[in-house]
């Protein structure tokens, strides 16, 4: 009889975990905002469908649980976790930084040729800040390739206004207040360097995952996401980058 009890007892707390696919779980998994076969050839379906079903979906089913007994968790959007991290523990950390990332990183692509162009505005910070679009692409694919071990890449409005390319391990992110000064800001880019997001398709050529991704990039949703990021640090940081 020990048996089958442990077998209904373990059932019991499978049922009672958090599920991110459940409408009442703090932190929910959303779908791809496309199909999974619309970035191919860059990335393929397969990879797609792990990467997003399997491993975010991981990150994601975990910050339930989490947040589960820790009930101060459920009162925070994922944004405003990011940036009062230093509050919990490292499974937060990772889990919600997880999810984050992985939230932002579906939400920059598109299909591949169809991204457009930096906006003027963008344009011209990034003429200012990296001299061009072309120097501004290969620093941040040297901040993936040179990136040891797993982690991302990112393009970040840093707190002076000034755009800035930095690195984070594992799945910490630059709004992190618990990530190094010099690595904080608003990311407006990101792309992610662990090994699940290309393996199927580029083994251990990174250099060359990274320099296909920018086929991807949709530079109307970066955009947005700089002038986010000018508006929300005020007139004074605006003018300061402008010099």
């Amino acid at each position: 009889m020990i048996r089958p009890i442990l077998a209904l007892m373990a059932l019991a707390l499978v049922a009672a975990a958090p599920r991110s696919d459940a409408a009442d779980v703090p932190f929910p998994h959303a779908p791809l905002p496309y199909p999974a076969d619309a970035l191919e050839p860059v990335i393929d379906a397969k990879t797609m469908e792990i990467h997003h079903g399997r491993h975010h979906k991981a990150y994601v089913d975990n910050l339930n649980a989490q947040a589960a007994q820790i009930t101060e968790l459920a009162g925070l959007s994922l944004l405003d976790l990011q940036r009062q991290m230093s509050r919990f523990p490292t499974a937060v950390r990772n889990n919600g930084g997880g999810h984050w990332n992985h939230d932002f990183f579906w939400s920059l692509m598109t299909r591949p040729g169809t991204g457009g162009e930096p906006s003027a505005a963008l344009a011209a910070a990034i003429e200012r800040d990296f001299g061009d679009l072309d120097a501004m692409k290969q620093a941040f694919q040297q901040a993936g390739l040179t990136r040891f071990g797993s982690g991302w890449a990112w393009l970040i409005v840093r707190a002076d206004g000034r755009l800035a390319i930095t690195s984070t391990p594992n799945q910490d992110n630059p709004l992190m207040d618990l990530v190094p000064e010099s690595e904080r800001g608003t990311p407006i880019l990101g792309n992610d360097v662990w090994e699940h997001a290309y393996y199927l398709a580029y083994q251990n050529r990174r250099g060359d995952y990274l320099s296909a991704w920018w086929q991807l990039v949709d530079w109307g949703r970066v955009s947005t996401h700089y002038d986010r990021a000018i508006a929300d640090l005020g007139p004074t940081a605006t003018d300061a980058a402008a010099k």
